[in-house]
């Protein structure tokens, strides 16, 4: 009984200067990531989401991105990556099939993004740009650095 996150930063946290991406806009380290993670697992956790909820998201590859899918891990939560190629049709169909809690998508489509929300009963629309802006950059502002992970079993899905 681990959390796969847990068991994987007990490896890369053995070197956590190290750098674990490189951006041509910069390079993140593997505390560094292990801090936006927590930051946003604290995030979603303050959104009281039942264990196991499922967590779509639909943006682009960015350090923040990444800090996402990782932090769904650590909370105990389900990640959905939805293509950033997919429009309305399709976001419609996985929002209603998955029935995902929380929903992230580039700003330029929250309008959108919302109505499909509202209709499909997703409670939580978060946005997240290519260049890490948006508001679940911002709701980050001066959350906790560290994050106890959710103790996970076996079957406990991870990914879909």
């Amino acid at each position: 009984m681990a959390n796969l996150y847990t068991v994987m930063s007990e490896r890369f946290l053995q070197d956590a200067d190290r750098v674990a991406l490189q951006t041509p806009s910069g390079h993140w380290t593997y505390e560094q990531l292990h801090i936006m993670s927590a930051q946003i697992a604290h995030l979603l956790s303050s959104l009281k989401l039942r264990k196991g909820a499922r967590i779509a998201a639909q943006v682009e590859k960015s350090p923040l991105a990444l800090a996402l899918y990782l932090a769904t891990l650590r909370a105990g939560y389900v990640y959905l990556p939805l293509n950033t190629a997919y429009r309305e049709a399709e976001i419609e169909y996985f929002l209603g099939n998955a029935q995902p809690s929380v929903f992230v998508c580039d700003p330029s489509n929250l309008v959108w993004a919302e109505r499909l929300a509202a209709h499909q009963g997703v409670d939580h629309v978060l946005t997240l740009d290519a260049h890490g802006q948006g508001s679940l950059a911002q709701a980050l502002s001066g959350a906790p650095e560290a994050f106890t992970d959710v103790v996970s079993h076996d079957e406990d899905l991870a990914a879909i």
